[in-house]
């Protein structure tokens, strides 16, 4: 079912992601990890749907969304990040195959690290983060999307993997054959992967030739 939301807080991220906040409408529920269809209140742009993912809690009074602009494309996410405070959203019913099964890694790039958050938030509530590991891939450290949050909620347990820039402080490189092999010993975990298409193919075929079983690797399909 759509419906038409307004958004109530607008906060920025990173210098190319935003944040959004907006009304909760009654009885809506999610699983964290799932997402929505959403599309702008703007004539011509309605029926514009794209996925988002919930990046709130259950708990939250809000529902929350953490976009990156995509600014050459002059679609969706280029207009949300030209609204304010104020303005309405629509939005569709919560789907979405992304869902906790159990303590593993979890592997993401660049914006594929949203269906994570609202997982991780609810480890982190539940203080059931232990056996948790993420390996999060970007080009450089100014698009690392929450990278306090993510290093006060795992610890030594968050990597941060950069291939277009050597920031002493995190690993760089990308997440490939060679270092799935060198970094991730325990393949009878669950594995958790977002991210570009051709990463979670690529990661996904990685996963199984080194020995993961199928069950155990969960993205969006």
């Amino acid at each position: 079912m759509r419906q038409h939301v307004t958004i109530q807080e607008i906060g920025q991220v990173t210098h190319d992601v935003k944040y959004f906040r907006v009304d909760k409408p009654d009885g809506f529920h999610f699983q964290p990890g799932q997402a929505t269809d959403v599309s702008l209140a703007i004539p011509g742009m309605e029926e514009e749907f794209r996925p988002f993912t919930f990046t709130s809690l259950n708990s939250n009074p809000y529902l929350e969304f953490t976009i990156k602009r995509y600014a050459d494309h002059n679609g969706v996410t280029d207009k949300l990040h030209q609204l304010a405070v104020g303005d309405k959203i629509i939005i569709g019913d919560a789907w979405g195959a992304i869902e906790y099964k159990g303590p593993g890694s979890f592997i993401a790039g660049g914006a594929g690290i949203t269906p994570f958050i609202a997982i991780l938030r609810q480890l982190h509530i539940d203080g059931k983060m232990e056996g948790n590991t993420l390996y999060f891939a970007n080009k450089t450290r100014s698009d690392i999307i929450y990278e306090r949050e993510l290093k006060a909620m795992l610890g030594n347990q968050a990597f941060f993997i950069l291939s277009n820039e050597a920031a002493g402080i995190h690993m760089h490189g990308r997440i490939d054959e060679k270092f799935i092999k060198e970094n991730i010993k325990n393949i009878e975990q669950h594995f958790y992967v977002c991210g570009p298409d051709q990463m979670v193919k690529d990661i996904t075929g990685i996963l199984e030739t080194v020995g993961a079983k199928t069950d155990t690797v969960v993205f969006e399909k």
